[in-house]
């Protein structure tokens, strides 16, 4: 049996992980999960009873020079974790492991759905020393495509999938909330590195999106950030756990999340974004262009995203017409956690199958 370290930095990636870390202990291997707490990440592993080792560490503000010392005390930590554990593979998507696995001759992985222009910095600090990029086709690892093996799918699918999620309105039923139509809301903190300059909403345009919802049903905000005490009627208060039985069950998803849409539009609910990076990432082009199940927005653009939602709440059988979308995008796809544990567990010979034959990834359709 193999040594498996997992490091997960973001909510998105523990529950892209979750299911493929549960898999392979089931297997019989050994899995170590390490996890850099941001939002709601070290509350989601508390409640799912997943034993994990956990590093505190806020990347510095200030510019360059603060962000690479804050990097390095980082990569300090991960060593020394790894240098004691001495795992087989190294899996994630935080540029730690890859420095980490470079030193110490230990293979990692990174697991991306950001096409590599859009995160130049990071690509450039960690791409360069990741054994291999797991990546849906559509994402583009631009300098680095040779060491990219691409499959047919999402990340999100690794845990949206129907092998994997099934909407259970008894979650819905817990929080009170009636079959009356509902939307959501949801606002990122924009704080990443990746996100410096990017702009989402601002309380002009909350305000506005409320007032135009109100009318059809109930709004609720899941947010990141603080936000003024005026919202706080609308807050999502939820088991985080919870979240995607909720999101599955409502109507509209509006926000500046990107994670969110893709999630959102995965379930078969229309979701529109609002952000400077609309019109940039692969995915959502793709799940906008070709299946039609998301729409963004830049900044500049608001009241064309104000016609959009007036023609979606106008829409007759909007949730049919979405469900079908989703059946059509899913037709395509493939079983993201089936590929992923069958990847890690095969590892170099996966590799090696991979780079001469990537439609064997088709038997986990």
């Amino acid at each position: 049996m193999s040594k498996y370290l997992f490091l997960i930095s973001h909510p998105a990636h523990f529950h892209m992980f979750k299911y493929s870390i549960q898999e392979l202990k089931e297997h019989g291997h050994e899995v170590i999960v390490v996890i850099r707490p941001k939002d709601v990440l070290e509350q989601l592993c508390i409640e799912s009873k997943l034993n994990y080792i956990k590093i505190n560490h806020r990347p510095n503000k200030g510019g360059l020079l603060k962000l690479a010392q804050s990097l390095f005390v980082k990569d300090i930590k991960i060593f020394n974790i790894v240098k004691k554990i001495k795992p087989d593979l190294l899996l994630g998507s935080d540029g730690s492991i890859a420095r980490t696995g470079f030193l110490l001759h230990i293979p990692s992985f990174e697991y991306s759905e950001d096409d590599a222009k859009a995160i130049k910095l990071y690509a450039f600090t960690s791409y360069t020393f990741f054994t291999g990029i797991i990546s849906p086709f559509v994402v583009d690892a631009w300098l680095w495509n040779k060491k990219k093996i691409p499959y047919n799918g999402y990340q999100k699918l690794a845990y949206l999938h129907p092998e994997r999620f099934y909407p259970n309105k008894k979650v819905k039923e817990k929080y009170n909330i009636t079959n009356q139509k509902y939307f959501i809301l949801r606002l990122s903190a924009l704080n990443a590195y990746h996100d410096f300059g990017m702009k989402g909403f601002n309380e002009n345009l909350i305000d506005r999106i409320i007032y135009k919802l109100e009318k059809y049903g109930k709004v609720y905000i899941s947010s990141e950030k603080e936000l003024p005490s005026k919202y706080n009627k609308y807050k999502l208060k939820i088991n985080p756990l919870d979240i995607h039985h909720i999101l599955a069950f409502s109507s509209i998803l509006i926000g500046d999340s990107q994670s969110m849409s893709v999630e959102s539009a995965l379930l078969g609910v229309p979701s529109i974004r609002y952000s400077s990076f609309a019109g940039k990432l692969s995915v959502l082009e793709e799940l906008e262009h070709k299946y039609e199940l998301t729409f963004g927005f830049q900044p500049s653009e608001s009241e064309a995203m104000f016609e959009k939602i007036d023609e979606l709440l106008s829409m007759p059988n909007l949730k049919e017409e979405w469900q079908l979308r989703r059946q059509r995008m899913l037709q395509d796809k493939i079983d993201v956690t089936s590929f992923f544990v069958w990847f890690i567990e095969n590892y170099p010979e996966s590799a090696k199958i991979m780079k001469e034959n990537p439609d064997y990834q088709y038997k986990f359709k």
